[in-house]
């Protein structure tokens, strides 16, 4: 079995075919406590600490912590094809803090997601969902996957399939739409939109199906939500258990490279990405509603007529809970329920930003992971930036390190995933 020792400083991946080679403890402390000491770069609340516990995992997405501190995590491999793609296992075999080695246990296809229920992990395989026997400590690879979801759509514009377990087995799947704005012509200028758009009958959405049974395909899921663009964030509030979700917003509504005439200014702040409560036959809008900054509510796109005021058929579709600034791409969503953070973070939702590309003029932004307070159903308080400084770029594309999945560790600790870097950072509370 091949196993693969990490440089903590992220210079070097050596790959061995034995077991790895472990940092002392004393080296690794070292490292972890001098990686705390510049919070590895980020900008965090007073009493927070971060550190880096593992680096150059390209593609690294979302992810699922055991009990035992094993952190698992859906890779995308960095890029097109495989590469270090699959499903990948990182573990702190000495209690520092920071990842001593790695193994891939499941391999082939590239994932975002990564799950555990009834003693099998699951994973998105960008056409379905597979999963493997879960063995607690045990590092030998998958010998085989069996299929639970197959046969879904990846063309298009968004081809992940994010996706949350409910206690009684109820797999809640998020399916984004294959365009921007279901146009005749994707992301044309003055293409105007499909009505009624097909899209939303096998995309856009969130499907329930049942995490027990195998070679599911859309005849046997429950079309359970729709009007969702890209609800890659999607997770089960463990306080109600109620379903909740993320949804990216549209792009190019005005400026260069822009489909319609809205100025810069306006395609740079719109519409909202959003913070979404779901229930079964909820409509959220997409693709003909947006959220407008301006108006605060939804209204009609301007492919089926809308001029950036009218409400028309909008005012029927569900609005979000709460809501944040344009193009920021929320990734990750996670549920509190920790004891080291303060009580505070139980009565709300950390979120995961991308970040932008298509914010000119304006800064690219986004490229952090914010806290938004919550009572119920309903937003207590404006977003708090948690965690800030991820990247580097002020004006291009791309970040250096871009937040896009979270989890909480045994302890309490928050793991946030970063694919663009690879890397995995811990964050803890020390009250100091």
């Amino acid at each position: 079995m091949a196993r693969t020792s990490i440089s903590l400083m992220g210079v070097a991946i050596a790959s061995v075919l034995a077991t790895t080679t472990a940092v002392t403890t004393a080296t690794a402390q070292a490292r972890g406590n001098a990686q705390c000491a510049d919070n590895a770069g980020l900008k965090l609340p007073a009493g927070f600490c971060a550190m880096i516990f593992s680096d150059t995992l390209r593609g690294a997405r979302h992810m699922w912590i055991a009990p035992n501190g094993d952190v698992y995590v859906a890779s995308q491999g960095g890029g097109r094809g495989t590469g270090n793609g699959g499903v990948w296992l990182l573990r702190d075999e000495n209690h520092d803090g920071v990842a001593d080695s790695r193994v891939r246990l499941a391999s082939g296809f590239n994932s975002s997601e990564v799950r555990m229920f009834d003693g099998y992990i699951y994973a998105e395989n960008m056409t379905g969902v597979v999963r493997f026997p879960y063995k607690a400590g045990s590092t030998e690879p998958a010998a085989k996957l069996d299929t639970i979801v197959e046969g879904l759509q990846r063309n298009g514009d968004h081809t992940t399939k994010t996706f949350v377990i409910a206690r009684d087995g109820s797999m809640y799947l998020d399916i984004g739409s294959p365009s921007n704005a279901c146009q005749e012509k994707n992301r044309a200028k003055d293409s105007p939109g499909k009505n009624p758009c097909e899209e939303l009958e096998t995309r856009a959405g969130i499907w329930k199906f049942d995490a027990r049974k195998m070679h599911q395909s859309y005849s046997n899921g429950v079309h359970y939500a729709r009007g969702i663009r890209n609800g890659v964030g999607i997770e089960i509030n463990p306080s109600d258990n109620k379903l909740w979700a993320t949804q990216h917003g549209r792009d190019q509504l005005g400026g260069q490279g822009g489909n319609w005439s809205f100025p810069d200014s306006y395609n740079a702040e719109n519409p909202a990405e959003e913070l979404l409560q779901v229930n079964q036959g909820d409509d959220f809008g997409w693709p003909y509603c947006y959220y407008s900054m301006a108006e605060h509510h939804l209204v009609e796109a301007p492919e089926y007529g809308g001029d950036g005021k009218k409400v028309g058929q909008c005012a029927q579709k569900k609005e979000p809970v709460a809501v944040f600034p344009a193009h920021w791409a929320p990734n990750g969503l996670l549920f509190y329920t920790g004891s080291m953070f303060p009580a505070r973070y139980k009565s709300g939702a950390f979120i995961a930003f991308h970040g932008s590309w298509n914010r000119s003029p304006l800064p690219q932004a986004g490229f952090n992971v914010v806290f938004q307070p919550l009572s119920g159903e309903k937003a207590s308080g404006a977003y708090e930036v948690f965690a800030d400084g991820f990247s580097t770029v002020t004006g291009g594309t791309t970040g250096n390190h871009r937040p896009t999945g979270l989890a909480q560790g045994p302890d309490g600790a928050l793991y946030v995933a970063d694919d663009a870097g690879g890397r995995i950072y811990r964050i803890v509370y020390t009250g100091k």
